[in-house]
């Protein structure tokens, strides 16, 4: 018969709490209660307090060009940084479940990435990347100005997606990783008996069993695009050029600590939640069909 442990005291329960309790308080609930009433406020020329507007703030925000912008340009960074951090990271989640020669080494140095610092990344990628200094400053005395990251808007965008992307190799590395070592090699070899050779038995066998890992970090990846590009954008691109890399979270930012329009910065908040829902419903609603857990 199973046995559980209880507490008699109902005030020991709540000491234990406590500390959680007050960390989700303040860091998230109370924030999140400022957001909602700075959104729906107007805060005075002068100070003095702020006044109740409703929607007024969101009805400038959808018919801002300049917003709807950022919001197209968030969901192609976070559809590219996703595909590609997530395609990279199972091919060699792939040959290194292969045991492939120093494959033990490989398990250690692609999870490193994913420990380094947002903003300590945008920097070494600023330098990686820069058309007269970096590796590509090569390609630049060949044929001039092919890469320029600070004028060329879609260089930039291309910068700040092969950083984040290559953040999140790691992060996904570990889990695919994880995954398929948890398939039971007992198939791979029955397969291999029957003359399935390497592409036939991912295929078949190993992503049909992988389906559960990629669906989470399918829906991991997409919310981190969406909430954790701040620090690589503002230290490679500050958002420019021309706004090329102006990203949600990124204006967001911009609007509120430096224009000090803090209702439209939280009215940007509430809406880039509300995405962030909306995406994540939609793949459950529609991907999670095509996902074997059994």
């Amino acid at each position: 018969m199973e046995k559980r442990a209880t507490f008699s005291s109902t005030t020991i329960g709540l000491i234990f709490i406590a500390p959680m309790l007050l960390l989700i308080f303040v860091f998230f609930y109370w924030p999140s209660g400022q957001a909602l009433y700075w959104a729906f406020t107007l805060e005075q020329p002068w100070g003095g307090g702020n006044q109740w507007v409703g929607l007024q703030n969101f009805q400038q925000l959808l018919s801002d060009p300049v917003y709807w912008n950022s919001i197209t340009r968030s969901l192609v960074f976070g559809l590219a940084s996703t595909a590609i951090a997530m395609g990279v990271a199972l091919v060699l989640a792939l040959f290194t479940d292969r045991e492939l020669r120093f494959h033990r080494a490989y398990r250690s140095i692609f999870v490193w990435p994913y420990a380094i610092a947002a903003p300590a990344l945008g920097l070494a990628f600023r330098f990686i990347l820069a058309p007269e200094a970096g590796l590509l400053s090569v390609l630049n005395s060949v044929w001039p100005n092919i890469w320029n990251p600070a004028l060329d808007g879609k260089d930039a965008m291309i910068a700040v997606i092969i950083a984040f992307s290559w953040k999140y190799i790691g992060y996904n590395f570990i889990f695919f990783l994880s995954a398929l070592a948890a398939i039971p090699r007992s198939l791979i070899e029955a397969a291999a008996m029957d003359g399935a050779g390497p592409a036939r038995r991912v295929a078949d066998i190993q992503l049909p069993l992988l389906t559960p890992t990629l669906f989470f970090l399918l829906v991991i990846n997409i919310t981190e695009s969406f909430q954790d590009s701040f620090g690589i954008v503002d230290i490679m691109t500050q958002g420019g050029p021309a706004r090329a890399t102006e990203l949600m979270v990124y204006k967001i930012y911009f609007d509120g600590f430096k224009g000090l329009d803090y209702s439209g910065a939280a009215a940007q908040s509430i809406i880039l939640m509300g995405l962030v829902v909306l995406l994540t419903i939609v793949q459950f609603r529609f991907i999670e069909r095509r996902v074997h857990y059994k």
